[in-house]
């Protein structure tokens, strides 16, 4: 039985569980970060604003596990031979059930190689899934019926396997699709659509060097 008046042993500090592993103090400061950093190129993220090379490195993964979904999804609902891109496009000439010209697809999805949505709306249009018609100088395109059930039916697959998806992991379907998490959902996206035009004016500022 311990000594009442002795003193208790301290206890070793143990890594926080929410930040994993402490890492090696700052050489210059001494300082001691959160947790690693977790990066793809950490020559990017040495200095101040290191953080955003983290939020990159999420991005990149974000972006093709999404582009990755969309070919998938849309091979389900029987039209297996669409790149994501195409599928982007195919979406937003459905989107209102509205004509739109190039300029205006390309405004939306905020794309300047136009040719790439060029070639895509030409693929659409072979395979019967938008239809295309000329407007003195312009060409407007907007869904035939036949893409429209392909996008409803991939709205369908969409909700099985991506929304309803979460009955197989209670976390995910009462977090992330949850009242809040929704809201906080919207937030995100926000501020993604503001980040996306600081990097529209920092590639405009490289573009001047």
């Amino acid at each position: 039985m311990q000594d009442p008046e002795q003193p208790a042993p301290e206890k070793p500090d143990l890594p926080d569980p929410e930040t994993g592993p402490e890492t090696e103090r700052d050489t210059e400061t001494g300082a001691q970060p959160d947790r690693r950093r977790i990066v793809s190129s950490r020559h990017l993220a040495e200095g101040e604003g290191w953080e955003l090379s983290e939020l990159e490195f999420g991005l990149i993964i974000a972006f093709n596990a999404f582009s990755r979904w969309t070919t998938r999804c849309m091979a389900a609902a029987g039209q297996a031979d669409l790149s994501a891109l195409e599928i982007l496009v195919l979406h937003h000439v459905n989107h209102r059930d509205r004509d739109k010209r190039l300029s205006d697809i390309c405004f939306l999805l905020n794309i300047e190689d136009s040719h790439t949505v060029t070639y895509a709306l030409r693929k659409l249009v072979k395979a019967e899934l938008v239809s295309s018609q000329k407007r003195g100088k312009e060409v407007f395109y907007r869904s035939s019926p036949t893409g429209m059930a392909l996008c409803d039916r991939y709205r369908d697959i969409r909700r099985e396997c991506l929304l309803d998806g979460g009955e197989s992991n209670p976390m995910l379907l009462e977090g992330l699709f949850s009242d809040k998490q929704g809201r906080d959902l919207r937030v995100v996206a926000q501020r993604l659509r503001v980040l996306s035009g600081q990097y529209d004016q920092a590639s405009r500022s490289a573009a001047s060097l």
